[in-house]
């Protein structure tokens, strides 16, 4: 598709450039960029999702009121998040994303299985029924469930006690305000936001009603609903992940 068909395209299916971000995982800037006409070569890899964005033959409806019922009457395969009605796209994440997710997820197992612990570990996909009610269905990238009552074949019904989300393009701005309120107010007591681009993450402290602490990814970061029993030396995860870092695969410009 050209730029023009492709713009064509987005009007027709009311699609705003916040949504077509969301939907394809192509950063907002770079959008308003090309649509703006002052990114005249997009790198192909763009184009792509972009096209796969606006061709989809049968496109997540942007607006609600949606429950649970619509979420579980999606085509299978579909990856969104519903929150208060609303439904979110989910792009596939990079090798990076992946790699992290994993890597945070078997620490966490590790320190769970050697302290006998009774809290279960979880890296997406694995829903949670934040508020359990039919209007939020969220997808956390890593999460700690120290109450197994909790865990369902289906998903987690109510908060995790921890929960890690891994910023991308797609899920930045949600991750950083919304879903922040959500877990909040649904009564996690952890929540790390992880940067990997800029090799940064916040930890919130709910439990303890402390101010967000900030990281980087030369640091060792307490687990603090374990009293800091777990601590990640982020400088050996970063060391792991060098392979991805002088790939350049981060985020995309």
């Amino acid at each position: 598709m050209t730029i023009e068909e492709m713009r064509r395209r987005k009007q027709e299916l009311g699609y705003t450039n916040e949504m077509l971000a969301e939907k394809s995982g192509v950063p907002l800037g770079t959008i308003q960029k090309i649509f703006g006409g002052s990114t005249r070569a997009p790198r192909r890899a763009t184009i792509e999702k972009l096209e796969n964005a606006l061709l989809e033959k049968k496109p997540i409806p942007p607006r609600g009121p949606h429950t649970l019922e619509d979420y579980y009457a999606l085509p299978d395969g579909t990856r969104v998040e519903l929150i208060d009605g609303i439904f979110y796209d989910m792009a596939a994440p990079s090798a990076l994303h992946q790699e992290l997710m994993l890597i945070l997820a078997m620490l966490l197992k590790e320190h769970v299985r050697k302290n006998h612990g009774g809290c279960k570990v979880f890296a997406a996909p694995y829903d949670v029924q934040l508020d359990c009610d039919d209007r939020t269905m969220v997808e956390p990238d890593v999460m700690v469930i120290c109450d197994v009552k909790k865990v369902t074949m289906r998903c987690c019904f109510g908060a995790p006690d921890l929960v890690m989300e891994i910023l991308s393009p797609a899920t930045r701005r949600r991750d950083l305000t919304l879903k922040a309120s959500k877990y909040q107010n649904a009564g996690v007591r952890e929540y790390w936001v992880i940067d990997p681009k800029e090799e940064k993450l916040i930890v919130y402290d709910f439990a303890g009603d402390k101010f967000p602490a900030i990281y980087n990814f030369t640091m060792q970061v307490p687990v603090g609903i374990w009293n800091g029993e777990l601590q990640i030396d982020f400088r050996k995860i970063r060391e792991e992940l060098a392979y991805l870092y002088d790939a350049g695969d981060t985020e995309e410009e």
